[in-house]
């Protein structure tokens, strides 16, 4: 069994299988068809999102009994540093969370114990359904280095295919290259990975609190129905832009750069960016740039399936900044207490009580359930 997205509303993805599943070569965000290719007879039934936050926060707060240094690595995942945690060696203190989690929520997890945050990772993923490995200086090479280069962290679809122009397969295969190669081929990312690789990763594991800076902003929707013209595009693009500008008011920001994301009826994607003409949280100049950007680079050869829009380039938005000699300063002070007011009308009432009329025709083109925390496609890094 698995559980999948809805096809209906062309979110048919598996979002998490099960062993048996997996042995029939089921993967986690491959379509549902695929899925069904290789297994005939799978159950998929729909995931509980409720379900899975309340688990999530149970199990982060038995984390927080051990170290207030606890770092969230999306919904169900964390990286503890238990260095001055009393109880034992780090493995006991493993299989410990992983009995307790067992007898108080009926649940299992793996456990990786390692001297950084990569092979910590890494470790947690190397046995499963219920197991703890353990990853030291001493026995790094023989268990990290045979596995694929894509099982480290931060390696996606696009680096991996560099990897392998490079006749890189393995983690040891990018540890044994020299550093200089890497750096000429891959840049500052490259070498980042191939010191991760080596073993050499500093970063720290954040207390609970810790908020990591945000890099971007943006939302991105698969429509339930192709979108045809330009009309269709436009609705979508109005109220992805209203989502992204209200996020980035609501944690102060301005942003610089805008990108679109577009995917058509054949899966070829494609991304675009440009700098706005001055740096804006308005969702009006943000939805007008992001359309130029689309005008200009689709042609219609087919219609579209998904697209997004994201925000880049981000400041602080009580920061100085540059203005245009174009920008009409009473127009902005004007459109700036628009955007207050709605935001604290939406605040109390909630989003959908008050919307433009382009939106409003819009929403009904995006799936229900979209979340701007969990965006489809190329945007990895939004809020």
């Amino acid at each position: 069994m698995a559980v999948g997205g809805d096809s209906k509303q062309r979110h048919g993805i598996i979002l998490a299988k099960n062993p048996l599943a997996q042995a029939c070569g089921v993967k986690t965000a491959e379509a549902l068809w695929q899925a069904r290719q290789k297994c005939p007879d799978l159950l998929i039934v729909p995931a509980h999102f409720d379900q899975y936050v309340y688990f999530s926060e149970k199990i982060r707060e038995m984390f927080l009994q051990y170290t207030d240094k606890v770092e969230p690595f999306g919904l169900d995942e964390c990286w503890l540093d238990i260095t001055e945690t009393s109880g034992g060696h780090p493995e006991v203190i493993a299989d410990e969370i992983r009995r307790r989690v067992k007898e108080e929520l009926q649940l299992s997890c793996s456990v990786g114990v390692s001297f950084n945050k990569t092979f910590a990772k890494l470790g947690s993923d190397y046995k499963k359904p219920d197991a703890t490995t353990v990853i030291t200086e001493e026995n790094f090479r023989e268990i990290v280095w045979p596995l694929p280069v894509s099982d480290l962290l931060f390696v996606g679809k696009a680096t991996t295919s560099a990897f392998h122009k490079m006749n890189v397969r393995t983690i040891g295969d990018l540890a044994r290259l020299d550093r200089d190669f890497v750096i000429a081929s891959l840049d500052k990312n490259g070498y980042s990975l191939w010191e991760h690789a080596n073993g050499r990763d500093e970063d720290p594991v954040r207390e609970e609190a810790y908020t990591r800076p945000l890099k971007s902003v943006g939302n991105s929707t698969t429509t339930p129905r192709d979108m045809v013209n330009r009309h269709d595009v436009w609705k979508v693009v109005v109220t992805l832009s209203a989502q992204v500008a209200g996020r980035l008011r609501k944690h102060h920001f301005l942003a610089g750069t805008v990108t679109i994301w577009v995917r058509d009826t054949d899966l070829k994607s494609y991304e675009k960016q440009r700098a706005l003409p001055g740096e804006t949280n308005d969702e009006k100049a943000i939805a007008k740039l992001a359309m130029e950007l689309f005008d200009e680079s689709y042609d219609w050869h087919a219609p579209l399936r998904s697209i997004g829009v994201r925000t880049t380039n981000l400041s602080d938005e009580d920061a100085p900044h540059q203005m245009t000699v174009f920008e009409n300063f009473e127009k902005i002070k004007r459109d700036d207490k628009v955007n207050s007011a709605l935001d604290t009308i939406r605040a109390r009432y909630g989003y959908n009580i008050v919307m433009r009329g382009t939106q409003l025709e819009g929403k009904a083109d995006l799936c229900p359930g979209d979340r701007e925390d969990h965006p489809h496609g190329g945007f990895k890094e939004d809020v």
